[in-house]
């Protein structure tokens, strides 16, 4: 029986997945699984039974993800579950700058009592005139799951489309448009482009005095990735002279709130009934996977891992510290055992490492302990 809690209510899609070996407890303590949204981790006291922690979004600022590979603890995230909501919101976002349907809204409110609001109207209307964005270049910055979308989507509706990422993939590079511009540098997209969406979770003040000094006159920055992108106080100078036409924010902030020329929204990006279901079962199957197999997949802490279902007599996994010698010193160690290696898998990511061991004969008391006591080994598990 493995014991899971909730940090944050989880939709209840993904928790269904559960059998009957998975048991929901109300603390920390004690479990061997945490399933999280937004519940700031930083404070909470770490124990020992926690194998992992599943963030139901992308972002994981509130988890103290060094600390728990220190730890053995394995950190998963669900990118692109939310890839559908953030990139319709980014587009709403950029007709919402273009056109002021927002005025136009309020207009309607405060005349709403207005016996001949429908005659009124057609001489109101024109403060509200806008742009279309057709035809306007669009400027996207990181092409990771939500980039490639808002891309394409972008194309489609006929916006002139350009994108940098250096660390595009190949197969993420295939899912573009064919007249998507790929450029090399964001020098290109921050002097070209009407219209520029930061989407990556990068560079503090990305947009700033400098870059934004490189923009066109009545350029249009949105920002739905990261709060800390963007320099609040170059961006309140250049909506102030104008040379920013608008900001678009999901991340407002006292020095951004009411700021004319800004709309801002309460990080909504992925606050979409369908995202949070999809986040959910992203990070159910994550756990699961984990547990019982002993497999990681979307870990912002341990690398990618993955020997398939545990189908041999043992499977041992090996969190350890990326240091020289690590596999010749684990398989030693079972191999002095008389203990035979069916298959093995070892990856590492950044100053961490993961080790899955397939054996044909049982684990014992005393290779989990030789094991252990590796240097540089931080937690043995026994899968089965």
């Amino acid at each position: 029986m493995f014991n899971y809690t909730c940090l944050n209510p989880i939709a209840g899609v993904g928790l269904d997945l559960f059998s009957d070996d998975y048991k929901k407890v109300d603390d920390l303590a004690g479990a061997d699984a945490a399933l999280v949204r937004s519940a700031a981790m930083h404070d909470l006291d770490l124990p020992d039974s926690l194998l992992a922690v599943a963030r139901a979004g992308a972002g994981v600022n509130n988890i103290p993800v060094k600390e728990y590979a220190e730890k053995g603890v394995v950190v998963f995230n669900t990118p692109g579950a939310n890839a559908n909501g953030v990139k319709e919101l980014v587009l709403c976002g950029m007709l919402l700058a273009s056109r002021d349907i927002i005025g136009g809204n309020k207009w309607v409110e405060d005349n709403k009592e207005d016996e001949n609001i429908n005659k009124t109207m057609e001489k109101a209307k024109k403060n509200f005139a806008g742009n279309e964005i057709k035809g306007k270049k669009l400027g996207v910055i990181g092409l990771g799951a939500i980039g490639r979308l808002v891309a394409n989507a972008a194309e489609s509706m006929g916006m002139e489309v350009y994108g940098n990422d250096p660390f595009i993939s190949v197969e993420g590079a295939l899912s573009l448009k064919r007249d998507v511009h790929l450029v090399k540098t964001r020098e290109e997209i921050f002097k070209e482009c009407d219209f520029i969406t930061p989407l990556v979770d990068d560079t503090k003040k990305m947009i700033n005095k400098e870059t934004i000094a490189m923009m066109k006159d009545g350029v249009v920055v949105l920002n739905f990735a990261r709060d800390l992108l963007v320099d609040d106080e170059a961006m309140c100078e250049a909506l102030a002279s104008g040379k920013v036409k608008k900001y678009v924010t999901d991340f407002p902030n006292p020095n951004v709130a009411g700021v004319e020329g800004v709309i801002a929204t309460p990080h909504l990006g992925a606050s979409t009934a369908e995202s949070e279901d999809n986040c959910a079962v992203m990070s159910v199957k994550e756990i699961m996977d984990f547990v019982e197999n002993g497999n990681i997949v979307n870990s912002v802490n341990y690398p990618k891992c993955d020997l398939g279902v545990c189908d041999k007599t043992t499977r041992i996994t090996v969190c350890h510290k990326n240091i020289p010698n690590m596999i010749g010193q684990l398989t030693s160690v079972v191999a002095a055992e008389g203990i035979n290696v069916s298959d093995m898998v070892d990856k590492s990511k950044g100053d961490y490492a993961y080790a899955i061991i397939d054996c044909d004969d049982p684990a014992t008391e005393q290779l989990v302990s030789k094991l252990q006591a590796v240097e540089g080994v931080i937690k043995v598990r026994v899968i089965k």
